[in-house]
């Protein structure tokens, strides 16, 4: 089956503007997580999806290969299926523009499931969570899964609440990596917005409110999300390793 990696990229992040374009150990944001989603086994391609010129820019020059999209776009989601339309492919793999760190394994881990079982319209990425201040922390989405690794529900909330202090529980941080079947992406683009999904501004309840099923593999490699200063500094200094 072929497989084609789309990283959404927009200029305007509220907190960090122009954040996919920082310098990190001497390369844009952009440009790790393109390499590094290109080293992944099973992807035949990889395109960065964006409305802003001086993103294309970029990316064109480190040799990446650029879609310009609609700036009407309101979700990742919508930009990532614009792309799709035109594309040739089984499955789409959804790479955010701000993780620097993720790992070329990570994109084969959530990928192998999709090939292996042709019933799964989507899957993502979890990772145990063992910092009390992450698991409180609202930027880091949790996810509770059922006895088959599928999410019953995303939230910015530590959930599970453990009643018995006692008790063993594993709380999972959601990844936001996905791989959808491109005819499911481009049905859920068209999906109606949900009141859990507006409430917790967490797109992927979308998918769970319409009645679709997603899977979560759970990944060894963690991943980190650059959405204030402190995370970019944090990154900066593992790149610095």
């Amino acid at each position: 089956m072929k497989a084609v990696a789309i990283i959404p990229a927009r200029f305007a992040a509220t907190r960090l503007p122009g954040k996919v374009l920082l310098d990190l150990a001497g390369k844009p944001m952009i440009q790790h997580v393109y390499e590094r989603t290109r080293a992944a086994h099973g992807i035949a391609d990889v395109i960065v999806a964006t409305d802003d010129e001086r993103i294309a820019q970029a990316v064109h020059a480190f040799g990446g290969k650029v879609a310009m999209t609609s700036p009407a776009h309101q979700t990742g989601t919508d930009r990532l299926a614009e792309v799709a339309q035109g594309l040739d492919c089984d499955l789409v793999v959804n790479v955010q523009g701000d993780e620097p760190l993720i790992a070329a394994q990570s994109v084969q881990i959530a990928l192998a499931p999709m090939l292996e079982r042709p019933d799964l319209p989507m899957s993502t990425l979890r990772e145990a969570l063992t910092d009390r201040d992450a698991i409180a922390d609202p930027n880091n989405v949790k996810v509770v899964v059922d006895h088959e690794g599928f999410a019953l529900y995303f939230s910015r909330h530590p959930i599970p609440f453990r009643r018995n202090a006692d008790q063993h529980i594993t709380w999972w941080r959601h990844i936001g990596l996905y791989v959808y079947r491109r005819d499911f992406l481009l049905t859920y683009a068209r999906l109606a917005p949900t009141p859990l999904q507006v409430a917790e501004s967490l797109e992927q309840l979308r998918a769970l409110e319409h009645g679709y099923r997603i899977f979560c593999a759970e990944t060894p490699h963690p991943a980190i999300g650059v959405d204030t200063p402190e995370d970019l500094e944090r990154v900066r200094a593992l790149l610095a390793q």
